[in-house]
């Protein structure tokens, strides 16, 4: 019974649960606190999964002759029978496939990316085309961490890890003005931050690890533009959400290559309109008991049980 709810819970929580909340407009109106409930849905499935693989192997331990609990197969099937052993462990089995696949996946993943990056950032530094010694201390563009480049194409993103860039091209120069400009190497910057490369990573490892007929597609996407709407209420606090807004309009159709983040997107008219909303305290305190309840009151209902099954088995060892 506790693998099954386990089971049942992970397929929730990587599946009906995510669908359902990418589809919701209220995580933009408090977009910190709909991160971390995020974080505590991908958390909880993957502390789920493991638990049920763990259920399985607790099941798979039957009592002995003696009372003791047994490892021996056969004796497993006289006491299961083969059908129920056969499923048992196939769960165990996938359970320890889906936690090799995304370790293999975070791995993959953050030496693609990071050698991507390096070799981008060593051609960025070699176009940039401003010189800082002759630069005014107010021009934004004058910032070591700033590079711009001579392409008509709008391109402004950023480039994270220990050599941090803001990328723009004169393209986006020439239609900003110094404070739209500076909106956006605010934006940029909050993302180097916060780190929420990293956050996205690990979405990806996640989504990549779980078969395609049980995880939700739209989960990875819901998590990118909370991301974007964190990085816009910095650049926000910095300027106003009126200039901020008129960059994000000339930026939309901004490009980056894989592995950055960039300014515009699809998802450019979305975000323009939530500068208007106000956060809402009452609704940011009650996504916040939200997650901490998606993470902790499920696994207290679930673990303690088998975890007093496992006690007496071991106590029956010994």
């Amino acid at each position: 019974m506790t693998a099954l709810l386990f089971g049942i819970l992970t397929v929730l929580l990587v599946g009906p649960v995510p669908e359902l909340l990418s589809r919701a407009t209220w995580p933009l109106r408090t977009p910190r606190a709909a991160m971390v409930l995020w974080q505590s849905i991908a958390l909880a499935a993957v502390l789920s999964a493991f638990s049920c693989g763990l259920a399985i192997a607790a099941n798979l331990l039957t009592p002995g002759p003696d009372g003791a609990p047994t490892t021996n197969p056969l004796d497993e099937i006289n006491h299961l029978g083969l059908p129920l052993w056969l499923a048992y462990v196939g769960v165990f089995v996938l359970t320890l496939v889906i936690g090799a696949r995304m370790i293999y996946t975070a791995i993959r993943v953050a030496t693609r990316t990071r050698a991507r990056r390096t070799a981008h950032r060593q051609l960025i530094d070699l176009l940039d085309s401003v010189d800082r010694r002759d630069a005014a201390a107010s021009n934004p563009l004058s910032a070591r961490d700033v590079r711009m480049i001579e392409v008509e194409q709008p391109l402004a993103y950023c480039l994270p890890g220990l050599r941090q860039r803001v990328v723009i091209s004169e393209g986006v120069v020439m239609r900003l003005s110094i404070d739209e400009l500076t909106a956006v190497i605010v934006h940029e910057r909050a993302h180097l931050r916060a780190r929420h490369d990293l956050v996205l990573e690990a979405f990806i490892a996640l989504q990549e690890a779980f078969p395609r007929f049980v995880r939700s597609g739209s989960a990875l996407g819901a998590v990118e533009l909370l991301v974007e709407a964190l990085a816009d209420d910095q650049a926000v606090k910095a300027t106003t959400p009126t200039t901020l807004g008129r960059a994000l309009v000339a930026c939309a159709d901004a490009v980056a290559p894989r592995g950055a983040m960039a300014v515009g997107g699809p998802t450019t008219l979305t975000r323009i309109t939530r500068l208007c909303d106000r956060p809402s305290p009452t609704l940011t305190v009650v996504v916040y008991l939200g997650a901490a309840a998606v993470l902790i009151v499920p696994t207290l209902a679930v673990a303690i049980p088998w975890l007093t099954e496992l006690s007496r088995l071991i106590a029956a060892a010994n």
